[in-house]
């Protein structure tokens, strides 16, 4: 998947970028940097186009400029537009290879785009937590954008004190004391107001699978007669194994989670008779993969007859199949 840590040069520059899909959308954070201590931070946009495997993004906002004592330039002094292919050749590696180009020109074409995808990042910022848990539910577009929020606010270069003249002149004579004077006996007493503690900002708390569940439109797919002790279902991934995470909802109860879909079935078996007439199995995607929307075909065994469906959950809606309790024909 595209989301991630990418290193590598863009425009002879050395780079980090750090980008975040959220549907057809890129967003994250690039750093263009000579050492730790000398660099620039953007914050991206951009998007992906899975037909053609481009990734296009481009530095938005100067987030932060560092520079140490000895530097004479910082580098990114020049924000950037990126078109780069993303190729996945084997063995784990994933590149983006492509062009770079003035932001405000993009057909003035400033350099190449080399980046190789890793696991440690070099710059640790607010994104290290949807990029570890992308997988997992970090990819809720709430939480993307709760944190774009907060990651997006320029990092403001610490104020040096003014000092005037006067300040700087010593003082030679001992200042008298204030004369003491009692204050009166009907005064109100001053009341100190409390220190305020600044409260350490944390990402937000991902929504819970049940949350999910009813925060999701239910999509009716089809109608399924069951019969004679249970029910057998078998889930693949419908497309690329791409991570693929669901759960599944029997009559507003979470019965399975975290069921992973690859291209080897995960089955279950229903008891018919705990059944009632009329049931919803509702899939719930846990994530989106790496490739949105989550799909899996499902194929149920009753009685040795089998029916299949093809199921689609998104960040907004849910796959729904009625089971029915019907009589085989004789």
């Amino acid at each position: 998947m595209i989301t991630g840590v990418w290193k590598g040069k863009i425009n002879r520059q050395k780079v980090e970028v750090k980008i975040i899909q959220n549907g057809d959308s890129l967003t994250g954070t690039s750093y263009y940097y000579e050492s730790a201590t000398n660099y620039r931070r953007y914050s991206i946009k951009g998007y992906f186009d899975a037909t053609t495997n481009e990734a296009v993004w481009w530095d938005d906002q100067l987030l932060e400029e560092k520079a140490g004592r000895f530097t004479i330039s910082t580098p990114g002094k020049m924000p950037l537009l990126s078109r780069a292919d993303f190729n996945c050749p084997g063995g784990g590696k994933m590149m983006l290879d492509g062009k770079a180009a003035k932001k405000e020109n993009s057909s003035d074409i400033k350099g190449d785009v080399h980046l190789d995808k890793n696991e440690q990042t070099d710059f640790e910022d607010e994104w290290d937590f949807v990029i570890d848990n992308y997988t997992v539910g970090g990819n809720d577009p709430e939480i993307i954008d709760s944190i774009n929020t907060v990651a997006q606010q320029p990092v403001k270069p610490a104020e040096q004190p003014v000092v005037t003249k006067e300040e700087t002149k010593t003082i030679t004579e001992t200042p008298k004391p204030a004369p003491k004077t009692e204050a009166p006996k009907n005064d109100i007493p001053v009341v100190e107001k409390p220190t305020q503690i600044e409260k350490k900002l944390e990402p937000p708390k991902a929504p819970t699978i049940e949350e999910k569940f009813t925060a999701r439109q239910k999509v009716f797919i089809k109608e399924i007669p069951v019969n004679g002790d249970s029910i057998e279902l078998r889930f693949y991934d419908n497309a690329e194994i791409d991570g693929d995470s669901i759960s599944l909802f029997l009559n507003d109860k979470l019965i399975f989670q975290h069921i992973k879909l690859t291209a080897n079935a995960y089955s279950i078996k229903l008891a018919v008779s705990e059944m009632a007439e009329s049931n919803e199995l509702v899939m719930v995607a846990e994530n989106m993969g790496s490739i949105p929307p989550n799909t899996s075909y499902m194929i149920a065994i009753v009685n040795g007859q089998r029916q299949d469906a093809y199921l689609s959950s998104t960040e907004g809606s849910s796959a729904m199949i009625r089971l029915i309790k019907k009589e085989p024909v004789k």
